[in-house]
């Protein structure tokens, strides 16, 4: 009998389940990674609050850390009408009669009547002068006789016209484009000839007046200056259709004249802005401290302790009873943080700039939960008596025993404390002064240049033709030309021309070694006895900051590198050489905490060094899950073909194990 074995594919094993169950086991580690994942950006996100807020405290701090915030004064007008007040830092506080008589104006000039606004007018340059017009009379007509003009010294400036500005229109676009402190506009009058172009000066106050004169190009041409030339003095082709005046009041019954109605230097630390004249009795201008905004900025000061306080005691928290602990609990750096600013808060404000070294005595204390309080009662006792106090608590801050040095400025490197100035050389100009008495005729082509080295500029101004009156004349006509000379003004440099016994001295305006002076050419440099005057170079001030030798630029005296007063900077406006005082530099909370904070949020600072370390370890896991998951594939791969081919396996042994059951079976039959 012949005998058969049959394979059977019936599948005996559940494959799909076992190697899913094998796989989960083998995706452990992925899980595991998961978990640590989810961990580190739960710290980068908490880390990412942490920092928000910081920069939240650090923008109400530093507003904290400016002393003007500390230094604030009121100052109303009982009249509104009349004047409004604003008082500075240095306002003193007190009660002041205002009387007002006459309010400061510009002078305004206007041409004849022209029938057109761009027909050609004529080529040439003008040229501006401001000065003072004395004496004499003005017309109803708006033209002077015997009047005197003199020049403030402030500088000439000039307006080409030419063949793409020579109209009327075109004169007023030069004249406004070329921004000299005159301002033109074409005004229709409604007449025969209805278009006049009015002049306004920029600057109120009598010394502000203008002298117009035009050089005519060519000079055949005279339509240019027969419009617009105009000497008070002289020949006036314009009408002054508003006077410059000086602003003219009483303060506690002072009579004062000033050029403008903002008026700053009369009550100190206080600007006065005059709005009408009195009709009635003098107004009282109160000047009073400003507590409430000091009280306001150390309220601030204390909120905004208080909230990032509490951002970092929630975010490193850990509550017993839920078992649930803050994202950053037990994190190193939160505890530096805390650390630091507890730090600050524990220890005094040196430098001695303020009578106050610590937050208690303003009231401001520390709480058991860490948050701080303010006493207002003690707060209001301490603003009463110690006013100005405040801002070397809070503030960066410094305070002079001399009057005339002023403190300028620290570096980040400057450490507080009280340090000792000294003066071996005080600041100069640099001037030059002529040898003899000045001639005082200046004519067109032998006598009329000069060339000027002013602060290392060198230039040559052309001074007008005339025989001058006197040497002042003389002197004002050259400190015109020389403050007028668009390469000194793109330079900012200025100077002043005096004359004493007709001898003129020419000094620059500024301070130090930079600051110079001289006449190095020129035809007319014989004849105003400038070429064999005496010179001298400007001088740096000179001294020593704490014993050690300071820096010396201008009037500024920098402590030295690599001392404790380093980046210190004092201003010396006067005085003698020798001892001068003592300057006292402090570095208020809001300072400092501004500072930490400038630390910790610094791309090279803690928070930035955990953030990178941080996102480092996630992205190290990224890679350990993306070498894991690149592995799983190929071991179910595996899986499913060791697991497959088993049960194939088994499959056939049970297909065996019947084939043999059966045969067995038959045999068994075949013997019975």
């Amino acid at each position: 009998m012949a005998v058969s074995s049959t394979s059977s594919t019936t599948s005996v094993l559940d494959v799909e389940s076992i190697v899913s169950q094998l796989m989960s086991v083998e995706q452990k580690p992925l899980t595991r990674i998961a978990t640590k994942e989810a961990s580190y950006q739960s710290k980068l996100t908490a880390f990412g609050s942490l920092k928000s807020s910081l920069s939240q405290f650090q923008t109400a701090i530093k507003a904290l850390s400016n002393i003007s915030k500390f230094q604030t004064a009121t100052a109303t007008a009982a009249n509104t009408s009349v004047a409004s007040a604003v008082a500075g830092a240095s306002a003193v506080p007190g009660s002041y009669s205002l009387e007002v008589s006459k309010l400061a104006q510009s002078q305004k000039l206007a041409t004849a009547g022209q029938s057109s606004t761009t027909d050609v007018i004529g080529n040439g340059v003008i040229s501006f002068d401001f000065g003072t017009i004395t004496g004499g009379t003005l017309d109803s007509s708006g033209k002077y006789s015997g009047a005197s003009f003199a020049s403030n010294g402030s500088g000439i400036k000039t307006v080409t016209i030419d063949s793409t500005n020579n109209s009327l229109e075109g004169i007023r676009d030069a004249v406004n484009k070329a921004n000299i402190g005159v301002t033109a506009t074409i005004v229709n009058d409604g007449g025969t000839s209805p278009y006049r172009l009015s002049f306004s000066a920029a600057n109120s106050g009598s010394a502000n007046s203008m002298k117009i004169s035009v050089a005519n190009d060519p000079v055949a041409s005279t339509a240019l200056s027969d419009l617009l030339a105009n000497d008070p003095a002289g020949t006036q082709a314009l009408s002054e259709t508003m006077t410059a005046q000086n602003a003219e009041f009483k303060v506690d019954g002072i009579a004062i004249s000033k050029s403008t109605n903002a008026v700053s230097d009369v009550i100190e630390g206080v600007t006065l802005n005059l709005l009408a004249k009195n009709s009635g009795s003098p107004t009282t201008i109160t000047v009073a401290r400003d507590t409430a905004s000091v009280t306001a900025a150390v309220n601030s000061f204390v909120s905004a302790y208080n909230t990032i306080a509490s951002a970092l005691k929630s975010t490193s928290a850990y509550n017993a009873s839920t078992k649930v602990a803050g994202a950053l609990n037990g994190d190193s750096s939160v505890r530096s943080i805390q650390s630091q600013l507890r730090g600050v808060l524990n220890a005094p404000v040196a430098g001695g700039a303020s009578a106050f070294s610590l937050l208690s005595q303003v009231g401001v204390s520390m709480q058991k939960d860490g948050t701080l309080a303010v006493d207002d009662t003690k707060l209001q006792s301490a603003l009463k008596t110690n006013f100005n106090d405040f801002a070397g608590l809070f503030a960066e801050a410094g305070k002079t025993t001399d009057s005339l040095v002023a403190y300028s400025g620290a570096s980040t490197s400057t450490k507080a404390g009280a340090y000792a100035v000294t003066v071996t050389q005080l600041a100069t100009k640099g001037s030059t002064q002529g040898s003899a008495a000045a001639g005082l005729n200046i004519t067109t082509g032998s006598n009329d240049t000069l060339q000027v080295q002013l602060d290392g500029v060198t230039t040559t101004i052309t001074l007008s033709q005339g025989n001058y009156a006197n040497a002042d004349a003389l002197a004002a006509e050259i400190q015109s030309k020389i403050n007028g000379d668009a390469s000194f003004v793109k330079a900012g440099a200025t100077a002043k021309v005096t004359q004493s016994g007709g001898v003129l001295t020419i000094t620059s305006d500024r301070y130090g070694s930079a600051s110079n002076a001289s006449i190095v050419g020129g035809n007319g440099q014989a004849d105003l006895q400038l070429s064999a005057g005496t010179t001298l170079a400007g001088k740096d001030v000179a001294g020593t900051i704490n014993g050690v030798a300071a820096t010396g630029a201008g009037q500024t005296l920098t402590g030295a590198d690599d001392d404790d007063s380093e980046g210190l900077s004092i201003k010396i406006t006067g005085g003698t050489t020798g001892t001068r005082g003592t300057i006292n530099y402090s570095q208020g909370y809001a300072f400092q905490f501004n500072a930490i904070v400038d630390s910790l949020l610094d791309s090279d600072g803690l928070l930035a060094a955990r953030t990178d370390g941080l996102n480092a370890t996630i992205a190290s896991l990224e890679k350990d899950k993306l070498r894991i998951t690149d592995g799983l594939d190929a071991i179910e791969a595996r899986y499913r073909a060791q697991y497959a081919a088993l049960d194939v396996l088994l499959s056939n042994m049970n297909s065996t194990s019947t084939y043999l059951t059966q045969q067995l079976d038959a045999i068994a039959n075949i013997s019975s």
